[in-house]
């Protein structure tokens, strides 16, 4: 014990003291760092927690959130699909009772066209069947006729041409005879005339002058004899000859009446070739006809055939219409629900930066124009033939947008002015933390520290910094060495000082 007294009443020297001094505030500074690290430690375990549950409230409250955005969302979605489906099935509905009416109306058309068509060629038929009935009747008829006035002329003209021919050798006899009863008595009233003149002739000779008167007489009675006698023989062949005009007034006649029987027939005959001549033109208009009628069916049915592909045609290109149109809706429907969701999204965002607006923003959301009034009347005065039609259209169209683009382009220069200043301040934070971790290395003992250079480290009044060189003099024309400053931190000073 009384070692130990005597121990510790050995006084210290002024470096132990020192020393001594030096490891008291080491410690206690050593203390003050371990405690402040616990109070960090402390408050960032704290500050995490709270973020963490922050985090986790924000994240379940958003969650409910959008389930019960998501309930009404999925509500407002099947009353709009089941109003849309009532629609679509109303409209094709519609579509498919047109459809059928259209088919119907074609088919009633198609049915009337068949049977107008039949009952078209029936009477045509039948028309045609009457006609050529009516035809061979005529052509009978005529045959018969034609028969019974050939028989009828050929009787006559053989009774005609008989009668003739009796009648002409009846006048041939009466003119024979005629001609030779007047060649008899000419002949002999020509030898008693003679033989007459003669005697009348010597008598005259012999009794010229005596004989005169009574000669004139007996001439004047022979005249009256003659002409008696012609008297007498007319008289006799007056009925013959009555009867020879009679019978050439007959001839006459009758040649007249073969005349207007031979000119009846040649009537007749041009007749017959015109009746055939029609017979033939009715024929071929007939056959140009049913021609016709062949032709206009062939048509009819081409157009029904066409009429045919043009319907099958149209309800393949509405089929393919309506597959488009069903393929387009739901295409529609689905980029309308894409904007709708956009659309509330946009306005759920707006309602959060909403509450992050200042109240200059809230009472002046739009900012004026930045540019001065020259510009502006400059801009206003610019010539839009620069641009082109489509582009000039498309200017004007977004035209109402501008205010829009303001607010947008303002929130857009105060993103960037944030991110140039997030990077400013994550600079200067990366130079304070280094700062930090140099301090903090040269006030702390551990391998890494011990490893590196550090100038405030002295063990038995020894650094492990390199001693520096003794500088050489300087000469004259030499450039003077860069200088060198000892720093010490102002925390550790202050700390020492206290």
């Amino acid at each position: 014990m009384s070692k130990k007294g005597k121990k510790a009443k050995v006084p210290l020297s002024d470096e132990e003291q020192l020393l001594l001094f030096q490891q008291k505030l080491l410690a206690e500074e050593e203390m003050a760092k371990k405690k402040e690290r616990l109070l960090n430690q402390f408050l960032k375990d704290k500050l995490a927690k709270e973020e963490h549950n922050s985090a986790l409230n924000l994240n379940k409250i958003n969650t409910q959130w959008r389930t019960v955005l998501r309930e009404v969302k999925t509500r407002e979605l099947h009353k709009d699909i089941e109003i849309l489906s009532q629609t679509f099935e109303r409209v094709v509905d519609c579509k498919d009772s047109v459809i059928k009416s259209l088919a119907k109306d074609l088919s009633e058309a198609e049915e009337q066209h068949a049977h107008a068509l039949r009952s078209h060629l029936h009477s045509i038929d039948q028309l045609l069947a009457l006609q050529r009935c009516r035809l061979k009747l005529l052509e009978e008829n005529y045959n018969m006729e034609l028969e019974a006035l050939t028989k009828e002329f050929e009787t006559e003209r053989k009774t005609i041409i008989d009668q003739h021919e009796k009648e002409i050798h009846y006048l041939q006899d009466v003119f024979m005879a005629m001609e030779q009863n007047y060649i008899d008595s000419e002949y002999e009233s020509k030898l008693e005339f003679q033989s007459m003149w003669d005697d009348l002739k010597n008598k005259n000779l012999e009794e010229k002058h005596f004989l005169r008167l009574q000669l004139e007489n007996i001439v004047e009675d022979l005249w009256r004899r003659f002409q008696d006698a012609l008297k007498n023989y007319t008289d006799a062949t007056e009925d013959r000859k009555i009867a020879f005009e009679t019978l050439k007034v007959k001839d006459e006649k009758s040649s007249r009446e073969i005349e207007a029987q031979m000119k009846k027939i040649q009537k007749l005959q041009d007749s017959i070739i015109i009746f055939k001549g029609k017979i033939l033109v009715h024929s071929r208009e007939s056959e140009e006809q049913n021609q016709d009628i062949r032709e206009d069916k062939e048509l009819v049915l081409v157009q029904l055939r066409k009429l045919k592909a043009q319907r099958t045609q149209a309800r393949g290109i509405a089929q393919e219409n309506l597959v488009k149109l069903t393929l387009e809706s739901s295409a529609t429907l689905k980029a309308l629900r894409e904007i709708v969701d956009k659309g509330e999204k946009i306005l759920k965002l707006a309602e959060i930066c909403r509450k992050f607006e200042t109240e200059e923003e809230k009472v002046l959301p739009f900012y004026s124009s930045v540019l001065t009034p020259k510009e502006q009347e400059e801009i206003e005065t610019m010539d839009l033939e620069e641009f082109n039609e489509e582009l000039g259209k498309v200017i004007m169209d977004y035209k109402g947008m501008e205010n829009f683009w303001k607010r947008y382009n303002k929130v857009k220069l105060e993103q960037l002015s944030l991110q140039h200043r997030r990077a400013q301040l994550l600079e200067i934070n990366e130079k304070l933390r280094e700062m930090l971790r140099q301090y903090l290395d040269g006030i702390s003992v551990s391998d890494e520290v011990l490893s590196q250079l550090n100038p405030l480290f002295i063990v038995n009044h020894r650094s492990n910094l390199p001693q520096l060189l003794p500088m050489p003099t300087a000469q004259p024309g030499d450039k003077k060495p860069p200088a060198t400053y000892n720093i010490i931190e102002a925390a550790h000073v202050v700390s020492h000082t206290l």
